[in-house]
């Protein structure tokens, strides 16, 4: 059986959990996957290839399947940038939303999707509101017996008490680091470090083109999609603006327009104008009910009217593959909605993370297969 060789480049989203973490989550969904199908797929044990990669081994010996998975690392960035002083973190978040206020294309960002408009608001609203409303109604209560300004003392130091827990359990001080991450990622003329990262990135990618494999993959998720676009104009300026027809872009609760429906995002907005322009594979995942992410929506459109790459937008349909008991629906799930696109249901789909990472086809042969059974 002649084998099917796959390189995957993987850059993940604003999250301050590292490579151990998506290991792990990989080896749990292949191992589900596995007890699911009863194929020997497998994930190996990680690879340190340099500070900003780290690579290990997907393989299915039943199709003749080898995944080389490369985990792009700016955990260390995120964490760099993870604002832990509250006081801190509210100032920085006044100076992203009010730059939100002035710059974003509300009539754009709304005929787009009105989720992530709520996703992008609520975080400060809940958490101004929730804690004062907290306050107030335990000052009404203690000031039956207490004296108003103690009351109102208590109230204050209990309403910030009972919400600090439930707002980190609801994501909301999160949310708020990743709007403030990306405003200033617009707003800012350069990020060394980051753009440095970006520059790593390219070379390790420019670097597969030359080798031999029968697939490659920018696999990107959430904010990843986001560094996904300078990353391909990195590419772009490496190969001549031609890529070869082995690659493919393969983005995963995209969020790109959070950053292209900023009127003040010029740079960004160049660099989508560019991959508008070019002869490229790009495959969207996008679930509908996911907040976070923009179904169903072309971000090069925001700024091109018309665009040359073969874009396919695609709903991975997860209710369909999930039975009902364990499908993450409703608001309390929405961050692990989120997350759905690097884990598979209880079902197998031919578009889930185990099944893209050990199918013996390309990316098209799983699309084609998708839109079969679903």
């Amino acid at each position: 059986m002649a084998g099917f060789k796959r390189k995957v480049f993987y850059v993940g989203g604003f999250d301050p959990r590292g490579v151990r973490f998506y290991h792990a989550l990989a080896v749990e969904q292949i191992a589900r996957f596995a007890a699911l199908t009863g194929r020997p797929a497998a994930v190996s044990t990680r690879r340190t290839i340099s500070d900003h990669r780290t690579d290990w081994s997907i393989e299915d010996s039943s199709v003749g399947t080898t995944t080389d998975y490369s985990f792009l690392r700016w955990d260390d960035l995120v964490r760099d940038a993870w604002i832990r002083n509250p006081f801190t973190l509210a100032v920085r978040a006044w100076r992203a939303y009010s730059a939100n206020l002035r710059h974003l294309d509300f009539a754009t960002g709304k005929r787009l999707g009105k989720g992530p408009l709520v996703t992008l608001f609520y975080p400060p609203v809940l958490t101004l509101a929730f804690p004062i409303l907290l306050a107030l109604v335990i000052f009404a209560i203690a000031a039956i017996w207490l004296p108003a300004t103690i009351a109102l003392i208590v109230g204050l130091l209990l309403g910030i008490a009972i919400a600090s827990p439930l707002l980190t359990r609801w994501h909301a001080p999160w949310l708020l680091r990743f709007f403030v991450f990306n405003s200033e990622f617009v707003s800012e003329v350069a990020q060394p470090r980051l753009e440095a990262r970006l520059d790593a990135f390219a070379d390790e990618i420019i670097a597969s083109f030359a080798e031999d494999w029968d697939e490659i993959l920018l696999l990107t998720h959430s904010n990843g999609s986001i560094l996904a676009v300078p990353l391909m104009n990195r590419l772009l300026d490496r190969c001549a603006d031609t890529l070869p027809p082995n690659f493919a872009l393969v983005t995963m609760g995209h969020c790109i327009p959070l950053v292209a429906c900023r009127r003040d995002a010029t740079r960004f907005h160049d660099q989508l104008r560019r991959l508008a322009n070019v002869d490229l594979r790009w495959v969207d995942i996008g679930s509908p009910p996911d907040g976070a992410a923009y179904f169903g929506v072309d971000p090069m459109a925001i700024v091109a009217p018309h665009t040359r790459p073969r874009l396919d937008l695609l709903s991975p349909r997860f209710h369909l593959f999930y039975d009902p008991a364990t499908y993450h629906s409703g608001y309390a799930n929405k961050y692990e909605i989120h997350f759905d696109y690097l884990r598979m249901g209880d079902r197998v789909s031919p578009l889930d993370f185990p099944s893209l990472m050990t199918a013996s086809r390309p990316i098209d042969a799983s699309i084609a297969a998708f839109r079969e059974i679903a």
